[in-house]
């Protein structure tokens, strides 16, 4: 007899929780597995999964092959507090292929200051890769801690004595003439 698994109640509310902070936000962190950092990622939300473009001029995509596991982290576009973290199986996407122009439709409304708004499809094929973020398994726990880190120990410093005048010049009443 076979065996059928059935999704809860629970995993349609993560996968619709994933799907609607995603498309709300335009930044994710993205940690690929063996990498100690996550770097934020511009993105879009096309056919179930997360898209990026990157390489090429467009942002770096260090660390993020097909066929590797990467965890996605969505913040609130308002607020810019975590919402969901995840995990994601990445694949790319081929150029010419149905899924790739669907893919540069909806990237192309997102990036933002492109220079070439026309031929962007076309420039991404030579040059970039559009890697497709598929959500893979449970959400991950939102942290106890603060996840705050100790800056590192530098002689820089910003602070320095304010120039005498300078109240002056701002807080000048203007004069009726």
């Amino acid at each position: 007899m076979e065996r059928t698994t059935t999704a809860s109640p629970a995993d349609f509310l993560d996968r619709a929780l994933v799907e609607e902070s995603a498309k709300k936000s335009g930044l994710l962190w993205v940690q690929p597995a063996g990498q100690p950092h996550a770097r934020p990622l511009w993105h879009a939300w096309h056919d179930g999964a997360v898209i990026v473009v990157g390489d090429g001029a467009e942002q770096p995509l260090h660390g993020l092959a097909a066929g590797t596991t990467a965890t996605l982290t969505v913040r609130s576009k308002d607020k810019g507090g975590r919402l969901v973290t995840f995990p994601a199986t990445v694949t790319a996407v081929a150029p010419g292929t149905p899924a790739w122009d669907g893919a540069v439709e909806e990237l192309k409304g997102k990036r933002l200051n492109a220079p070439d708004t026309d031929t962007i499809g076309d420039r991404w094929a030579r040059e970039c890769r559009i890697l497709r973020l598929e959500p893979a398994g449970p959400l991950a726990p939102h942290p106890d801690g603060a996840l705050t880190a100790t800056p590192v120990p530098t002689p820089a410093t910003t602070r320095k004595p304010i120039p005498a005048g300078l109240p002056k010049l701002l807080f000048k009443k203007k004069q009726k003439r």
